[in-house]
C-alpha cells in the first residue's frame, strides 16, 4: 500500500523520536500521546500536505498505543473531522464508546473534538483527510456516530487513491471547488446514514436556515445561490440538491421573497399614499435593473406594480411607463 512516489517520499523522510514527533503531530493536528513503548525505542514520521484546498496528515509510529484525553481536546478546541484510511497494519479506534477495526485499505471517520484511543499493530501508517465539521454534517444530512466505519469499497478506493496520489498545490485553483465537491460527494457515499427520521428532520431544519439567509440578503442585488450555500456551509451543488426536492431552485426562492417584498412595500405605498417610487422600491427589493423586475413581476402577480392599488396616489412613476 505504500508503492508510488508520494509513500516513497514519507517513508524516505527521517524518523522522528518521540518527543520530535509529539510536537510534529501538535503542529500538524493537535495533541496525540504514544503509549505501550518505552520512549527511547520509539519512532516515528508524520507530515501534513493540501490536496484541493483540504489538509491531508500522514503518520506512522511503532507504539502499540495512541492516546488523545480529554485535556488535549480542550487545549486544541478544533471542530473538525478526520477520514482517516488504515495505509499499512492494523488498529482499533476507541471514541463514544464505540469501536472500529481498521484493516489495510479500511477507512473510518474520527471526531477530532472528542477524545479518542487509538490501539495499533507497531509499524502502521494511516493518511486522513481533515474536513469542516459544518460541511461533514450538511453533506451526510445529521452529526454522525464517531467512529463511523466506511461503507463503500468504490468510494473508498478513489478517495484513497485521491490522498495517495494527490499532488500538493500552494494557491487555490478554479479547478479546486470541483474537485472538493468531488471529496465531499465521496465522503457522503462512505459515511451518509441510511435514510429516517432523524436525517429527514436535520435536512428540514437546514432547509429552514438557507431560507433565513435568503431572507437577510435578498435585498442585495448581487446577492445569489453562492452567497447562500457560503453562509449555510455547503457546498452549491448540495444547495440546489434540497431545492430540488422541494420542486424549485434557490434562484426561484430569491425572486420569489424579492417579488413577495416588493409587493408588500407597493402595498403600504399605496394605503398610506406615500411618495416612493416604484424604481426605489424594485432597488430596496434587491433588483438592480427596473426592466427586469417589472418583467418578473407582472410574470408572478398578472399586473404591474404600477398598478397595486390603483392609479389615485398619482399614477406611476416614468420608469413604470418606459417599462411598458
Amino acid at each position: 500500500m505504500h508503492s508510488g512516489s508520494v509513500s516513497n517520499d514519507f517513508f524516505g523522510a527521517p524518523s522522528l523520536d518521540y518527543d520530535a514527533w509529539r510536537d510534529a503531530v501538535r503542529t500538524i493536528c493537535g495533541r496525540y500521546s504514544p503509549g505501550g513503548i518505552d520512549p527511547e525505542a520509539f519512532s516515528g514520521r508524520a507530515r501534513a500536505r493540501n490536496i484541493c484546498g483540504f489538509k491531508t496528515v500522514d503518520v506512522s509510529f511503532n507504539a502499540r498505543r495512541l492516546e488523545r484525553t480529554h485535556r488535549d481536546v480542550r487545549a486544541d478546541a478544533v471542530d473538525h473531522y478526520y477520514v482517516l484510511f488504515q495505509m499499512i497494519g492494523r488498529s482499533m479506534i476507541v471514541q463514544n464508546d464505540r469501536t472500529t477495526e481498521l484493516d489495510v485499505g479500511g477507512v473510518a471517520l474520527v471526531d477530532a473534538a472528542l477524545p479518542t484511543t487509538y490501539l495499533a499493530e507497531a509499524g502502521g501508517h494511516w493518511a486522513s483527510l481533515q474536513l469542516s465539521r459544518r460541511s461533514v454534517t450538511s453533506h451526510l444530512g445529521s452529526e454522525p456516530r464517531c467512529p463511523c466505519e466506511g461503507r463503500g469499497a468504490t468510494a473508498a478506493r478513489l478517495l484513497r487513491q485521491l490522498l495517495h496520489e494527490g499532488v500538493e498545490n500552494g494557491a487555490s485553483t478554479s479547478a479546486d471547488a470541483y474537485m472538493r465537491l468531488v471529496i465531499y460527494d465521496l465522503t457522503g457515499a462512505l459515511f451518509a446514514p441510511f435514510e429516517g427520521k432523524d436525517v429527514l428532520r436535520h435536512t428540514d431544519k437546514l432547509f429552514a436556515r438557507i431560507c433565513a439567509i435568503v431572507r437577510d440578503g435578498f435585498a442585495d442585488p448581487a446577492f445569489g445561490p453562492g452567497d447562500v450555500a457560503d453562509q449555510a456551509g455547503i457546498s452549491l451543488r448540495y444547495l440546489q440538491k434540497l431545492f430540488t426536492q422541494r420542486n424549485s431552485t434557490c434562484t426561484q426562492f430569491i425572486n420569489a421573497v424579492r417579488l413577495d417584498h416588493a409587493l408588500a412595500l407597493l402595498k403600504r405605498r399605496s394605503a398610506l399614499r406615500t411618495s416612493q417610487s416604484i424604481s426605489d422600491i424594485a432597488y430596496a427589493s434587491g433588483y438592480s435593473d427596473y426592466t427586469n423586475f417589472h418583467r418578473r413581476f407582472r410574470c408572478r402577480f398578472g399586473q404591474t406594480p404600477g398598478s397595486i392599488g390603483g392609479e389615485g396616489r398619482g399614477g406611476s412613476d416614468g420608469m413604470e411607463l418606459a417599462a411598458r
